[in-house]
């Protein structure tokens, strides 16, 4: 079959199967019909308001019917969809807002200058008309927002199409299958999955939060078949009490990726006993969609802490500062190169591409391969810690201290030391209790002297989002000398 704009996709699978769930959210149930239908009323009442080819939409809607029918809307219109989280704080959705300058704004409390705007729970009045709109194919197919932690948010406009070919299912799916989204739809994964799901005839399941015990509960009740959960998700289900996690059967369950943040070796270890190889795999890649790796549960018991390889066309090395390549086992910068060229696959507003070596950009990350070609992720270089001379990666202390059953989160800083230059300072979140003697007696197990905290900070909430980021630089900038926040160890 050939690609149809997504539009039209949605509108053929529900006239193949009109009744047949398309989503499902707290109870409600909507069908194909039912969105197709939803989806053009808004799309008229849109194009009212100055939507057309082109625009930019900003959805700032939480999880739930009313955020894919919105979406759907504007990819009808020739639009570009933006979605941001429906909880920002009002100075960071007016950063984002004066950056995209959207044609229409769907779901904010607030009302900006020149910016049309309708409210969360918008219904055309006179319930519009669902007739169908004139097919029309978007150049781009979503403009995903980042950086918004530091003040200076970028937009990650995707310049791919916004076609597909509903008969074909892809990401391991299957057609006519269900997915459970169980992270924030302004993420990249889950609003990517959610859609490669529904343009092949699938049913989405919605939580509005992520809840560890709902998790398992829905995709028991609901026989869901695929699940992209980050690592924050699989520790919370994995320290659920044995006698909760145990009733889940999960026979459903076909593929549980993993993505978002590199995993804990411990944790992927530990599903896989619990699921089978066959049914965990791990996907690196950011946003921007240069390059990216998978691995299966398999392989990853062959190449423990691998995210995988790059798929054929697409390239990614670890480079040293000079611009030389590492060698196996060597950590450094990952520059990438899609194979359709550089700067192919995205394009920033806000900010400057990181390019180098003849076209090779970068988003930060650093890494290794080993003789074998496959990619180990180390963390961000932006997050690198340098202390005593010596390079510690936040993400591999985080990942022992979260190993610790008492613990549901952490986050490592470097703060300012005369002695080492950065002192690793940690914050960590367990709410049932857990001292500083028994937490450095359990590091001391797993990490080497100069990588375990210097200092330690107990805090009362989790760390981590929903989509298991955790804003790493606004930690440490509150802990510095007039920034408001703590810093000392306390128990």
């Amino acid at each position: 079959m050939p690609k149809l704009s997504y539009g039209r996709a949605m509108a053929w699978l529900a006239e193949q199967q009109p009744e047949r769930p398309a989503l499902r959210h707290e109870g409600r149930v909507v069908t194909r019909a039912e969105l197709d239908a939803w989806s053009h009323r808004l799309a008229r009442a849109y194009a009212e308001r100055g939507v057309g080819p082109g625009s930019l939409v900003t959805i700032a809607l939480p999880n739930g019917a009313e955020f894919v029918a919105a979406t759907l809307a504007a990819w009808k219109l020739g639009a570009t969809p933006n979605p941001i989280s429906s909880r920002l704080p009002e100075a960071e959705r007016r950063a984002i807002v004066e950056l995209a300058r959207p044609a229409l704004l769907v779901g904010a409390p607030e009302s900006y200058p020149d910016v049309a705007s309708v409210p969360e729970g918008f219904e055309p009045e006179t319930h519009g008309d669902a007739a169908p709109l004139p097919d029309v194919v978007p150049e781009r197919v979503r403009a995903m927002t980042s950086g918004g932690s530091t003040g200076r948010p970028k937009l990650i406009l995707d310049t791919q199409p916004a076609e597909v070919d509903p008969t074909v299912a892809e990401n391991g799916m299957r057609v006519d299958g269900s997915i459970l989204v169980a992270g924030p739809l302004y993420h990249a994964g889950p609003f990517i999955t959610c859609w490669q799901c529904l343009l092949s005839g699938g049913t989405a399941t919605l939580m509005t939060r992520f809840d560890a015990e709902e998790a398992l509960q829905l995709i028991d009740e609901h026989e869901i078949e695929w699940v992209l959960f980050v690592p924050t998700m699989m520790q919370r289900i994995w320290k659920l009490p044995d006698e909760i996690r145990s009733r889940a059967k999960l026979d459903s369950l076909r593929r549980v990726m993993c993505t978002g943040a590199p995993s804990p070796a411990w944790l992927k270890r530990a599903w896989i006993d619990w699921l089978g190889p066959e049914r965990i795999y791990e996907a690196y890649g950011g946003t921007e969609r240069i390059a990216g790796t998978i691995i299966s549960g398999t392989e990853w018991l062959e190449h423990p802490g691998s995210v995988g390889k790059p798929p054929p066309g697409r390239a990614i090395e670890a480079r040293r500062p000079d611009g030389s390549r590492c060698d196996p086992g060597e950590v450094g910068e990952l520059f990438m190169l899609p194979a359709t060229g550089a700067g192919s696959t995205y394009a920033y507003v806000g900010a400057e591409a990181n390019e180098a070596f003849g076209g090779w950009q970068s988003v930060g990350d650093m890494g290794s391969f080993d003789a074998d070609g496959y990619l180990y992720l180390a963390d961000r270089k932006s997050d690198m810690i340098v202390t005593g001379g010596a390079n510690v990666y936040p993400a591999e202390v985080e990942a022992a201290i979260d190993s610790h059953p008492a613990v549901r989160s952490s986050a490592v800083i470097g703060l300012p030391d005369e002695d080492l230059g950065q002192r690793i300072h940690a914050l960590v979140d367990a709410p049932d209790g857990c001292d500083e003697a028994t937490l450095r007696a359990h590091l001391e197990g797993q990490l080497v002297r100069y990588k375990i905290p210097r200092s330690f900070e107990w805090v009362d909430a989790p760390l981590r989002d929903d989509a298991g980021k955790v804003r790493r630089a606004a930690l440490r900038e509150a802990r510095l000398p007039g920034g408001g926040g703590g810093g000392g160890a306390r128990a």
